[in-house]
């Protein structure tokens, strides 16, 4: 086991963007690939979307994601204008790198570990099609980042 949460391995690097599409256009570009699809980050009612652990059922965004490596993912998230980690983000900050993400496994312990290191539960749900979930951990005091904690019921 590695650190606080069990896996030093970085899965995923997200960017909140305003445009999807254009963004979407210029990674690929970069990367020499097609643009991926982009999808809608899913209905409450499979979500159970919370922010600063409050029901949020509006909250939501595109995404778009990337596969870089064997590993590891670039996301790309715009934000619908209704406040969540992704918005508040956008709101502050403006567009670029938002988190860095680790797969782990028992979510729960993990949230509380990360807790217990001093982060805060910025946000956490299911994935949209209800195959995991997920958590973001605000961490920018101590990292000076955001962590995504990504726990996949499928594998």
């Amino acid at each position: 086991m590695a650190g606080v949460i069990g896996t030093n391995v970085v899965t995923q690097i997200g960017f909140i963007v305003r445009d999807i599409e254009e963004s979407k256009r210029k990674f690929a570009a970069f990367l020499g690939v097609e643009p991926p699809p982009h999808f809608d980050g899913g209905r409450f009612e499979v979500t159970g979307t919370t922010v600063e652990g409050k029901p949020a059922p509006d909250a939501n965004c595109l995404m778009a994601f990337f596969d870089v490596g064997p590993n590891i993912q670039i996301e790309l998230i715009q934000p619908n204008g209704v406040k969540s980690t992704w918005q508040d983000f956008l709101d502050t900050h403006g567009e670029g790198i938002h988190h860095i993400a680790f797969n782990v496994k028992d979510m729960d312990s993990k949230v509380k570990a990360c807790e217990e290191f001093g982060m805060k539960c910025l946000q956490r749900g299911k994935y949209g099609d209800a195959s995991g979930e997920y958590a973001y951990m605000d961490a920018t005091k101590d990292l000076k980042c955001i962590i995504e904690l990504l726990e996949s019921y499928n594998r």
